[in-house]
């Protein structure tokens, strides 16, 4: 066989359909292979390939006469970056403030007719708090138990760390429209001081080298980001206080 010919043994019945065998069929794809795709469509096609070929789990592919093994022996063997999700990322936060930024434009757009005014940086900081608070609401007890080992309120008040996201998603939402201000302005001022204080001792201060809760992401380390979303919601509920 061509060193371009692959051989790609998938799960394709009726009530699943592998979706790590349509990644490798797209991958190799990709890379100029001819590929002979062969559906395993009931249990008994599963098993008897299992066992022929002595393997647990599918896809399994072959290229040329070698038996490659599954997706992630096939992004391997093709050089291609896996995913790590134990490492440390930015990539969550850049995303979100990225999608913050748009909206805030948008909505510049929407109500000004022009792409940027002063009012565009109050909105894009509502927005993402809005956008963080929604993910630390998807996985509350995650959020609150992280939350624990830095905030110096939670500390003290197990209970704040539940009730925190809320604080954020909703102050985001009535800063956005200019609601209640004299009432959700000065929570989020404390809430936000206080998290400002945590971070920057437990990073700058006692030099502690742990996980931000922020986007309830397990791989974003603690420190600027953290700081950065604290000094931003502090800074734009003190200004509506203000002005």
């Amino acid at each position: 066989m061509d060193k371009f010919e692959a051989t790609l043994y998938r799960m394709d019945m009726e009530d699943h359909r592998c979706p790590f065998g349509l990644k490798a069929k797209d991958l190799l794809t990709r890379h100029g292979y001819h590929i002979t795709d062969v559906k395993l469509t009931s249990r008994e096609t599963v098993d008897e390939f299992k066992a022929k070929h002595n393997v647990a789990t599918t896809p399994q592919i072959f290229i040329g006469n070698e038996r490659v093994g599954g997706f992630d022996d096939l992004q391997q063997h093709l050089g291609v970056a896996q995913s790590d999700d134990s490492g440390v990322t930015y990539q969550p936060v850049i995303t979100l403030f990225s999608v913050a930024a748009m909206l805030a434009l948008s909505v510049t757009w929407l109500v000004r007719d022009t792409l940027f005014v002063p009012q565009t940086v109050m909105w894009f900081i509502a927005i993402a708090m809005v956008l963080l608070g929604l993910q630390k609401l998807q996985d509350l007890e995650k959020f609150s138990t992280m939350f624990l080992n830095y905030d110096l309120l939670a500390q003290r008040w197990v209970r704040y760390g539940y009730i925190y996201p809320f604080i954020e998603t909703i102050g985001g939402v009535l800063m956005l429209a200019g609601l209640f201000t004299p009432v959700i302005a000065p929570i989020v001022v404390v809430a936000s001081g206080i998290g400002a204080v945590s971070v920057f001792k437990a990073v700058y201060i006692d030099k502690r080298e742990i996980r931000c809760a922020c986007l309830g992401d397990s791989r974003i380390p603690l420190g600027f980001v953290s700081l950065t979303e604290n000094v931003m919601m502090l800074g734009m509920a003190l200004g509506m206080l203000l002005f």
